[in-house]
């Protein structure tokens, strides 16, 4: 490609549209490609003919685009995260749709093939997992800690919009070019010039390090945030445990993602600049970025799974209607895993010929890591004996996870000996594995999550009927899916194989197939699921706030909560405030006086940092340098020009504020309070019953 370069247009030729590729070769591969290319295409221009028709676009620069409100970043954060979603999903079917045909070569190519492998690993990770993970942070742990916003909105702005950005690459490679083949984790020499010269790793690359970057930021932004900004009385073991397992996630980020952001920027130095870091000669050595990948990588993993964990800590207490048990013993083992995480990532390469000991020495170490996690698993198990369990969607969520997920930590223990990985390295087994450790660890928590605050979030319940048929067809597919693999990677089944010889497999490929299709019918109900809801809004209304009979502060404002949480920043005294506060009547009670608030002003800072990172990306990765320059030029300016903003901050006044408490108190007053067994029923308006909860004498 690079002979068809020219100043203007890069590298791109007509070759490079996947649509007239499929024209020009219109095999079942390059078919489907094009398919994917024109829903991305057609899906585009729906969108935006649906914004022009409606007269949307005013509302959506005013209101969203321009926004550095956490609750709003918060849930463009996870709208992202479901649109990448769907796409992981539909990969993952293909794929899983080629193995089962694969004794017979199947559909794809092996090329076609190994860019799904890889695109569906890094958008499932990055564009999905991380965005999931950090719209839950951004919207619900300010309100839980008793914030009015996160320390810095216009870099939390910045952050959505680099990560906005990586994601819109990894989109556009269906349309322009083509995704790398290497992988998810990039592995060189795949990734290098003699083996790519093509773009893929390039759209690979600057992705990661454009996520990177908004990564890095937001982990500072929550760490500041949660030092920072806690209401008066909430000493570090007041807060909510989801509120600890942010802070530890925002930790890991600090100390994570820079290692994974130099090694991309190192192997562009390769590929760009002729270097020699990762090559396989002239001094270079692939290991140094195997080792800097996983020192990001398995951080990376705790980093997503602890936000989760946080989830199932509040859901289970709230459904179980019992405070946490073992609170301190949860908070040190969520610090000692974050400790821990940082001393395994070797157990990823026991092969690579390291030596005995220093393999078992990562050995020990990974098994110690189920110490912590064994303890959370009591912890939760506990708090929900004897307690007045609530089969809520939200709890079907985390009773499918405390099963599946002790699984797949058994076969990580398993994994954890190195002379079993090196037997089941590259297989199977691996694949297996590590799915049921992130799908239910975190993809059900992030669901979780998402069922148990979007009524906080929109002021109306999620539909109850479709949320657990959603449900159980993520648990039923998830374990269809993904058990089969143990079996087949112990047959000896390698993976990401486009096809195979040995007929034992097939079976396996089958009921893996049909669990990929129960998945992809999940999402199609949580999608029936929303509409149903939004549909029946008016009558699942719950202004007043408190639909589950919550326990922590975020249950302690107007559903959805104002600009500024908070009329007046709550003072805590103890240990899940709002449920104190609910038992002794002090929950409901209108302040003395009120005062203005001050709150940033929307910019558009971010939006067009957002804009212009993603056009620097891709005319790096086409080598289109005018384009490149441009938009670091862009960059660089409007970095000097908000520098020059004076007027960074509105104020709402005192009037405002005082209004909107009142019409809150008038909306809980009015609402007629409601107890457990009458949750998902219309007269839940989010006002629970007051009782006295388990701990509270």
């Amino acid at each position: 490609m690079i002979d068809q370069w020219n100043w203007f247009t890069g590298r791109i030729g007509i070759d490079s549209f996947s649509i007239v590729v499929a024209w020009q070769n219109p095999t079942t591969s390059e078919l489907i490609g094009a398919g994917a290319a024109s829903v991305v295409v057609i899906g585009g221009a729906v969108t935006v003919a649906l914004l022009t028709w409606f007269r949307l676009w005013g509302p959506l620069w005013r209101n969203w685009l321009t926004s550095v409100d956490h609750k709003r970043i918060g849930i463009m954060y996870v709208v992202l995260a479901f649109v990448m979603l769907l796409r992981g999903v539909l990969e993952g079917v293909v794929m899983r749709t080629q193995q089962a045909a694969g004794l017979g070569g199947g559909f794809l190519t092996p090329e076609h093939f190994g860019e799904l492998f890889s695109t569906h690993g890094t958008i499932m990770v990055f564009f999905v997992a991380m965005p999931f993970v950090a719209g839950l942070i951004n919207y619900v742990m300010p309100l839980q800690i008793g914030a009015r916003d996160v320390s810095f909105p216009v870099m939390n702005q910045i952050s959505l919009g680099m990560t906005a950005a990586a994601a819109a690459l990894v989109m556009v490679s269906l349309v322009v070019g083509q995704f790398s083949t290497g992988g998810w984790t990039g592995y060189p020499p795949y990734t290098g010039m003699d083996f790519q010269p093509g773009p893929g790793p390039d759209y690979w690359i600057w992705s990661i390090v454009i996520a990177g970057v908004g990564s890095t930021l937001s982990g500072i932004n929550f760490a500041v945030t949660i030092y920072k900004e806690r209401a008066p009385g909430m000493h570090f073991f007041r807060m909510p445990l989801f509120t600890w397992t942010a802070l530890t996630a925002a930790i890991i980020l600090i100390f994570a993602m820079p290692p994974l952001t130099v090694a991309a920027l190192m192997l562009a130095a390769d590929r760009y600049l002729d270097f020699h870091f990762f090559t396989n000669d002239l001094g270079g050595n692939m290991m140094n970025y195997i080792n800097l990948f996983w020192l990001f990588g398995h951080p990376e993993v705790y980093l997503l799974v602890l936000p989760a964990y946080g989830v199932y800590s509040e859901v289970i207490a709230t459904f179980s209607g019992k405070r946490l048990f073992g609170y301190p013993s949860l908070v040190w083992a969520t610090m000692a895993i974050a400790v821990l995480s940082f001393t395994v990532w070797l157990h990823h390469f026991f092969t690579m010929g390291q030596g005995a000991n220093v393999s078992a020495a990562f050995g020990i170490a990974t098994m110690l890591i189920a110490v912590p996690t064994g303890v959370k698993v009591y912890d939760w198990m506990a708090t929900m004996f004897r307690g007045r369990i609530r089969m809520t969607t939200p709890m079907v969520y985390s009773v499918g996870f405390l099963i599946l997920f002790v699984i797949g930590g058994l076969t990580g223990v398993i994994l954890a000996n190195p002379s079993i990985d090196t037997q089941v390295h590259n297989s199977l087994f691996l694949v297996a594995h590590f799915h049921n450790v992130l799908i239910p660890g975190v993809l059900f928590g992030m669901l979780a999550g998402y069922h148990y605050w979007f009524p906080k979030a929109f002021g109306f319940r999620l539909d109850e009927t479709w949320g657990k048929i959603a449900a159980c067809l993520w648990i039923i597919g998830f374990s269809l899916t993904f058990m089969p693999l143990y079996v087949v990677g112990l047959m000896g089944m390698p993976r990401r194989t486009v096809a195979f010889a040995d007929p034992a497999f097939q079976p396996f490929m089958l009921v893996a197939v049909i669990g990929a299709a129960v998945v992809l019918c999940a999402v199609g109900a949580l999608a029936v699921q929303l509409f149903v809801s939004i549909r029946d809004r008016k009558a699942n209304n719950v202004f007043a706030g408190d639909p589950w009979n919550g326990r922590t502060l975020e249950w302690f404002t107007s559903s959805p909560p104002p600009d500024y949480n908070f009329a007046v920043v709550p003072e805590i005294t103890q240990r899940d405030a709002f449920a104190v506060a609910k038992a002794y009547g002090d929950a409901y009670q209108e302040p003395p006086e009120f005062e203005d608030v001050e709150m940033p002003a929307n910019t558009a800072f971010g939006f067009i940092l957002c804009v212009a990172a993603g056009a620097f990306g891709f005319g790096l990765v086409f080598y289109i340098w005018w384009l490149a320059a441009l938009s670091l030029l862009v960059i660089v300016g409007a970095m000097i020009a908000r520098s020059f903003v004076a007027e960074t901050e509105r104020t709402i006044p005192a009037a405002e504020v005082a209004a909107d408490y009142r019409r809150w108190l008038d909306a809980v007053r009015a609402a007629e309070p409601v107890d457990r067994t009458q949750e998902q029923g219309a007269a839940n308006r989010g006002h629970a019953l007051r009782e006295l909860p388990e701990g509270v004498v």
